[in-house]
């Protein structure tokens, strides 16, 4: 089967003028986050396989020569991020923390737990993690539900925690299911995905790009999707349950079911002036709809005051009419300004890169 699809792909995918995107790993089970080390060993995460890898490019040629498996049997540890040498794996209840990775990724390392205040609902569970500007590690705690209001205020919202004390802030309030999140590099704001609710037809609700002005800032779930949707089995509650309290609009609006997840600021050298600084997010796909949509990278363009103005196309052909060819999942950026992205669908990790010259004689 794995045989099969690839060249299907690599056929059908669409990008811009000047961008290649080849094979960068094969094989990585269930590839969801990545995460970059200070001396260029990948580690990727996975949700239903339950595994953490390290993928190594020996000879700098963008071609993965090995995929080391670091542990399995773990709790959906979707989300992970490094720093100061260390490796840090969110499973669904727990944070652990793998100390000086780069040297013992090959040596069965055995992790410590850094944090285990977490609930264990599995559905929605699976985290994404990155440290922000604040030193802090930022997770998402999504929903245990399709859409209903718990009680656990944990539940549907995105904290920030000391890794060293164990206190936290939640950051957003009101959000369904975060799987990505990126600090915009000009103004340090913190932006996120989010994923809409499901049943409610092929076009609503919208899927979400938000942004957080202060600390709690409130997202409209589960009363209120996108900008207007209201929800048919809790918006008659809405004031009841929060008083005056407003819900922050989305900065963008995507289409019902895409499930937008991973997302960065492009801040690498390598991309044409009008990437530096944008957004570019990875839509998994729809699973729910009668005809698929999503399953694609796209662009969105910022204006100078720092808000959406448009979405592009940035890598397309995942989907080829309804059948499906790949899930993106996560990007990262890599030291020589290329894109990784990962598809837990099929396993693999494609890079996307650019030369200016082929862009040149592609116009002349």
């Amino acid at each position: 089967m794995f045989l099969a699809i690839l060249p299907a792909f690599l056929q059908a995918a669409i990008v811009p003028d000047g961008f290649k995107i080849e094979v960068f790993a094969e094989k990585v089970d269930g590839a969801r986050q990545m995460a970059l080390s200070d001396t260029g060993v990948i580690y990727v995460g996975s949700r239903r396989p339950g595994k953490v890898h390290a993928v190594i490019d020996t000879d700098g040629d963008f071609k993965a020569d090995k995929t080391v498996l670091i542990i399995d049997d773990l709790y959906m540890p979707s989300g992970l991020t490094y720093k100061d040498g260390d490796l840090y794996v969110a499973e669904v209840d727990k944070i652990l923390r793998f100390k000086d990775i780069d040297k013992n990724y090959d040596k069965s390392p055995k992790p410590e737990v850094v944090f285990d205040n977490l609930p264990d609902k599995s559905h929605h569970g699976w985290k994404y993690a990155k440290f922000g500007p604040d030193e802090r590690l930022y997770i998402p705690i999504g929903v245990p539900c399709n859409v209903c209001n718990e009680e656990d205020k944990r539940f549907g919202t995105i904290i920030a925690l000391d890794v060293e004390s164990g206190e936290f802030e939640y950051i957003a309030t009101g959000v369904r299911n975060s799987v990505g999140f990126d600090w915009d590099p000009l103004t340090q704001e913190f932006w996120f995905t989010d994923n809409g609710r499901d049943w409610m037809g092929d076009d609503v609700p919208p899927c979400e790009l938000n942004k957080v002005s202060k600390s709690g800032d409130f997202f409209g779930f589960p009363y209120v999707h996108g900008n207007s949707v209201k929800d048919p089995e809790f918006y008659s509650s809405f004031k009841k349950d929060k008083g005056n309290t407003d819900f922050v609009l989305p900065q963008w609006e995507y289409q019902a079911h895409v499930a937008p997840l991973g997302m960065i600021f492009y801040q690498g050298k390598q991309f044409p002036k009008e990437y530096q600084n944008s957004i570019l997010v990875a839509q998994h796909g729809s699973w729910n709809r009668s005809k698929k949509v999503g399953y694609k990278i796209v662009n969105m363009q910022l204006d100078k005051d720092r808000n959406v103005i448009a979405q592009n196309d940035f890598v397309t052909g995942w989907l080829e009419g309804e059948k499906v060819l790949g899930r993106p999942v996560d990007l990262i950026t890599l030291p020589d300004g290329s894109v990784l992205i990962s598809d837990d669908g099929f396993s693999i990790i494609y890079r996307v890169s650019y030369q200016a010259e082929k862009a040149s004689k592609s116009k002349s």
